[in-house]
């Protein structure tokens, strides 16, 4: 190459780095001055928006970057609620591996633990309304005489149905099958039987397998936990959930601001936001405190019981050894952290 195509090529280099360099300083200068204008917003949501959106996963931050995180939060939170509000970032705790168990043959159908938990951990109350507990009320069922002539197809001279029978439907308190919802003036209802369902907290989570931005994750203790800021909405962990257990805000939700708990954890019971997901996360926020979940707290049939599954002398540990104890849809391998037992 010769003397003056060397020089040209170094020319252009030059033009094009300068080109780059500028660029790069005029995005830079771009994007800090739309954050100071925010910063100067005078609602408090818009000041922590920005850093918010440009956060790591809470999982992957540093300590530092987490406590900066919660703190954002404090500061819109306590604004925007007009009460000192609280965002823990307790990790947790070393040997130790939550589990819940629930007597069946005690519950009575009351759902004190799914408004307690609508309460704790700061759920909207309406518009949408949220329930992180399902309680299933189940009839007994019977078997009808009558209906023995209603089966289908009828072979010639037969009126009983030779593949399907006439009492094929009639409900007889199969597990899941009844009322996910009902309204009754006095319970238990004569004939019905109930069944709380929640995240079951499962130790092979299909909601973290199929979540395409890691934004559900299983800690340490067990329990399934979501970041909030990562969740882009798109619902696969619902899809992937056999347990019903998630919930979608469809809308903004409704927390008045004097029913809302300021006690809150960053990976718990947070204010959440419009177009993403929540579940049950056992109140990480009193659990990892030495606490129990308000809805053990509050039954008044004490069907709830809760503790360190790696503690052979806990009480659910005790529950595992000497009760009739079962796993719901155990043939889906999810190895649930949440058991059901009868006396």
């Amino acid at each position: 190459m010769s003397e003056e195509k060397k020089e040209i090529a170094k020319d252009m280099e030059g033009e094009a780095k300068t080109r780059r360099d500028f660029l790069q300083d005029m995005g830079a200068a771009a994007l800090l001055g739309a954050a100071a204008l925010m910063t100067g917003s005078d609602e408090a949501q818009a000041k922590t928006t920005w850093a918010e959106w440009f956060q790591k996963n809470y999982r992957l931050m540093t300590d530092e970057e987490k406590k900066e995180a919660t703190l954002r939060l404090e500061e819109r939170y306590s604004e925007e609620y007009g009460k000192k509000v609280a965002v823990d970032g307790s990790p947790a705790i070393k040997g130790v591996l939550f589990g819940m168990a629930l007597n069946i043959q005690k519950c009575r159908g009351c759902r004190r633990c799914v408004y307690a938990c609508v309460k704790e951990n700061n759920q909207s109350r309406s518009d949408p309304q949220i329930h992180w507990i399902r309680v299933i009320e189940m009839e007994k069922g019977k078997f009808l005489t009558e209906s023995m002539d209603k089966g289908y197809p009828n072979s010639t001279g037969e009126s009983y149905g030779i593949q399907v029978g006439g009492n094929a439907y009639n409900l007889a308190g199969v597990t899941l099958e009844g009322q996910h919802y009902y309204e009754a003036e006095t319970v238990p209802r004569k004939d019905a039987f109930y069944f709380p369902i929640q995240c079951q907290q499962c130790e092979k989570p299909p909601c973290v397998k199929v979540c395409p931005v890691r934004a559900t994750y299983r800690d340490p203790d067990g329990i399934v936990v979501i970041d909030y800021n990562w969740c882009i909405g798109c619902r696969m962990c619902m899809a992937a959930c056999p347990y019903w257990a998630r919930r979608f805000n469809w809308g903004d939700p409704n927390l008045p601001k004097e029913e809302m708990n300021p006690k809150t954890h960053y990976l718990g019971n947070r204010p959440r936001m419009r177009g993403m997901v929540e579940k049950c996360t056992f109140c990480v926020q009193r659990t990892r405190e030495g606490r129990y979940p308000a809805c053990v707290e509050v039954c008044p049939a004490g069907v709830r019981k809760f503790g360190n599954l790696l503690d052979p002398e806990s009480e659910i540990r005790k529950i595992l050894e000497r009760k009739r104890v079962f796993r719901l849809k155990a043939d889906l391998n999810t190895y649930p952290k949440f058991f059901y037992f009868i006396d």
